[in-house]
């Protein structure tokens, strides 16, 4: 079938055609390999970014995934910088970005029951990348729809002010349409029956991808909370792939390591703190239903349980800020910024209320700290708003017009400021 479509592809596009490196068959493909790595290169920071940023309370456990990872990758039917990071997301949910830029989220991590588990996830996120998936669903879109849409995404703040309800993000996100669009059933096949082999070759036993898929198929009928916008979204579960991998298991013959005790030693930290990330995220939930009272208290009971996860002081400043306490709200963006100093989110909203709190240096700062990490509308529309007031017209203008680019409420309150300062946004 994939030789037929590569004939048909020929009038329209040439040299369309490339060899999948897994399966050695003939694939449709407008993208090269020179693009993949360039697309994983430039979009796995930004987008791990966007996702929640890196894990860092508990290196140990980054390590241990991380080499799990690589013991996956390394029986690999094409060889790739593979990169494996964990990022501080409740949602379940496991990702690869072309070129072999692959994530965990640490919701995923806490469903798992064994390091045979984890080896069936990670191995076939390394199919995704080593069979070109991404590349051929770009390609197939770009057929359907004349080019590759650079959409954006937005990374929920969770509160109810207009100020604190979404970060727009900027530019073209193409990671993030790739690690959000639902794989053909054919590519969800080749990752199963493959990424078995490979961690069978990494010295597990196959039998366990038998297990992790009965377990996502339980999850999926029960509806479990979170899963339907994570895993399922582009890796939807099936009978269907429960029995394929049961027949490819027996296939393959069982045996190997599952090593069940190692796993849940390594993730009992993350497992110790599930109700203070529980607790974090109802939090959240009530700040953007505007329960601010019951988002300062989910906080407190988080912090109560682990003082040094950012992401709870986060929460507290967020809550203060609403209140447009923001003096409280920037003591508590500090300590997050004291305990994790590497997510965009912490630098925005810090320079957001030091903003209005006339300090201009320190918003300054920053601001583009957090621009640097991730380019976001707010980021510059804030920035702007921090230069106008400096008296630096010419680089508030700047960063207004680029702010105006998203068709989002910080895009639509610089334009108005583009407005009160008589510039249109084709002016220089």
């Amino acid at each position: 079938m994939h030789r037929i479509i590569c004939i048909l592809a020929i009038p329209l596009f040439l040299a369309a055609c490339a060899t999948n490196p897994v399966t050695g068959e003939s694939e449709f493909s407008l993208y090269g390999e020179n693009w993949e790595r360039q697309v994983g290169e430039q979009q796995y920071a930004p987008l791990r970014q966007a996702q929640g940023g890196d894990y860092v309370l508990d290196p140990a456990l980054v390590d241990y995934v991380q080499r799990v990872g690589q013991s996956v990758a390394d029986p690999a039917d094409r060889e790739l910088p593979y990169e494996f990071q964990v990022l501080n997301s409740s949602v379940p949910n496991a990702w690869a970005l072309p070129g072999g830029k692959i994530a965990v989220n640490r919701g995923l991590l806490t469903e798992l029951d064994s390091e045979a588990e984890l080896a069936a996830v990670l191995g076939h996120e390394v199919v995704h990348a080593a069979a070109r998936h991404s590349a051929q669903a770009a390609s197939r879109a770009a057929l359907a729809q004349g080019a590759v849409i650079l959409g954006a995404v937005a990374v929920g703040a969770g509160t109810d002010n207009d100020d604190y309800t979404t970060v727009a993000l900027l530019g073209g996100m193409i990671g993030a349409q790739l690690i959000q669009q639902r794989y053909s059933r054919e590519a969800e096949r080749e990752a199963d029956y493959y990424g078995m082999r490979y961690m069978q070759l990494a010295g597990y036993d196959p039998a366990a991808a038998v297990d992790l898929q009965e377990t996502f198929v339980r999850l999926s009928e029960n509806r479990q909370s979170g899963w339907l916008d994570g895993l399922f979204a582009s890796h939807p579960p099936s009978q269907e792939r429960v029995e394929n991998n049961r027949r490819r298991a027996e296939e393959l013959g069982r045996g190997g390591r599952i090593s069940r005790d190692a796993y849940r030693q390594q993730v009992a930290k993350l497992k110790r703190l599930e109700p203070a990330y529980k607790a974090h995220d109802e939090g959240r939930k009530a700040l953007q239903d505007g329960r601010v009272d019951e988002a300062l208290q989910k906080a407190q009971e988080a912090l109560s349980i682990e003082d040094d996860e950012a992401l709870f002081h986060a929460l507290r400043g967020d809550a203060f800020a609403t209140r447009e306490n923001f003096g409280a709200a920037e003591r508590a963006f500090s300590e997050a910024l004291a305990r994790d100093s590497s997510w965009f989110y912490h630098h925005l909203r810090r320079g957001m209320v030091r903003e209005q709190r006339g300090n201009w240096s320190g918003a300054r700062t920053d601001l583009q700290a957090s621009l640097e990490m991730l380019p976001t509308a707010d980021g510059h529309l804030h920035l702007g708003n921090v230069e106008r007031a400096a008296g630096n017209r010419q680089q508030a203008i700047e960063h207004y017009k680029i702010a105006a680019q998203s068709d989002t409420p910080a895009g639509e309150r610089a334009r108005k400021r583009l407005a009160e300062m008589g510039v249109t946004e084709a002016q220089g």
